[in-house]
């Protein structure tokens, strides 16, 4: 299949933890991704999140042999209703960004960077499994900072701009465990996400499992305080491609 040697295809399924609402569905995700012989890959979801105000997601990033973001697009509705568009573009010593929202108009952005961007979330929730990568996991149980990335949106659910929002972001490793979701059951890597330092708001933490298979495909996440929210790997598809 040309260039392609691995694709990814599967969906997510997004539940409540609230009081009352425990187990209820919430909203969905679809997602492929596309492994290029060359070690880069290309992450495309479309999710919708039910709760109101509704969100509409769709995301497209283009990820380096390097496991950096080269190029993302990100095109939200919210309330049924157009919202925002936006192309990101990522170099060696700088980051840029075209958009237009119904909200801030036309904006063109250009970050000037000591060093390329390490990361770039675009708030889809098979992204936030990838992010995991970051971890070095040479080193064991522990907490790491990453500090050189960038959100599309500031907002928890991604529901503004879309345009650049920089933060940091604490990963926590808890080691492996044997896990079963509606997909399957597999050997995952537990992580949270204790903290994002720089966002408006507080985010509650984060729990994750992920493939312990190199390639961070999302399981199951949970997260508390306020969102009280569930994600499961409802469904799961892998191709290797014949380059013959």
């Amino acid at each position: 299949m040309g260039g392609v040697s691995e694709t990814f295809t599967g969906e997510l399924r997004y539940t409540s933890n609230a009081e009352g609402r425990q187990g209820v569905e919430r909203g969905r995700e679809s997602f492929r991704i596309d492994i290029h012989q060359d070690g880069s890959r290309v992450l495309a979801a479309h999710a919708e999140i039910d709760d109101a105000p509704p969100v509409v997601r769709d995301v497209n990033q283009r990820i380096g042999p390097d496991g950096r973001p080269e190029d993302s697009f990100v095109r939200i509705a919210v309330d049924g209703k157009f919202r925002g568009s936006g192309w990101f573009r990522f170099g060696k010593n700088f980051a840029e960004c075209e958009a237009l929202t119904t909200i801030e108009g036309r904006i063109s952005q250009r970050m000037e960077l000591e060093s390329p961007l390490v990361a770039f979330g675009n708030h889809a929730i098979i992204n936030d499994g990838f992010l995991l990568s970051l971890y070095d996991l040479s080193q064991g149980p522990g907490t790491q900072l990453i500090e050189h990335m960038y959100l599309s949106s500031p907002d928890h659910r991604g529901a503004t701009g879309p345009m650049f929002f920089p933060i940091k972001l604490a990963i926590q490793y808890h080691g492996l465990e044997e896990i079963e979701v509606e997909a399957g059951r597999f050997e995952a890597h537990k992580f949270s996400y204790p903290d994002v330092p720089g966002l408006l708001e507080e985010h509650p933490e984060y729990d994750l499992w992920c493939t312990s298979d190199g390639h961070y495909i999302l399981l199951k996440a949970e997260v508390g305080g306020y969102m009280q929210t569930r994600y499961e790997l409802g469904v799961l598809n892998h191709i290797r491609h014949d380059r013959a």
